[in-house]
């Protein structure tokens, strides 16, 4: 049983492996009553998991290793991206934190997994994207994590 346990884990973990070996296909993903878009890979994120607060949808891969939530919320509070951060709790273990009066990004390790988030403020809105993803993965998934930080965009 334990064998087979441990093959199940392999063959999990090579899955993963090879799927962010291949060229990702990106697509856009649009929020129209926010004016949030933002680009992933619709062939790594196949699974939709749900719905966020406010605007948007939620993402997994086929094996449930990494989700991503794309999201939009109002800014009812006026808050600042530093208040805002801060209301969230992010988790303790922080390896990255930037935050400016238009965004901010911070990336942790929570468990096993990484966990990053990047939210931009404009008019009246917050636009986020969230991923979770392995940490024993963390580098063959840093050029997609910057790709779709870098694309976020909201009116």
């Amino acid at each position: 049983m334990k064998s087979t346990v441990s093959a199940l884990v392999l063959g999990l973990a090579v899955t993963t492996s090879m799927v962010l070996a291949q060229p990702a296909r990106w697509t856009t993903y649009s929020i129209p009553q926010t004016g949030t878009s933002v680009d992933f890979p619709a062939s790594i994120f196949t699974e939709e998991a749900g719905r966020p607060d406010g605007y948007g949808q939620r993402f997994r891969t086929a094996d449930g290793r990494a989700d991503l939530t794309i999201q939009a919320v109002s800014n009812v509070s006026n808050d600042s991206p530093a208040a805002f951060l801060a209301k969230k709790h992010p988790p303790a273990r922080i390896q990255y934190k930037r935050t400016t009066p238009r965004f901010f990004a911070v990336s942790s390790y929570k468990g096993d997994k990484v966990w990053y988030n990047r939210c931009n403020f404009s008019s009246g809105f917050i636009h986020c994207v969230l991923l979770n993803y392995p940490a024993s993965e963390e580098r063959e998934w840093d050029h997609i994590v910057t790709r779709i930080s870098l694309s976020l965009r909201g009116r």
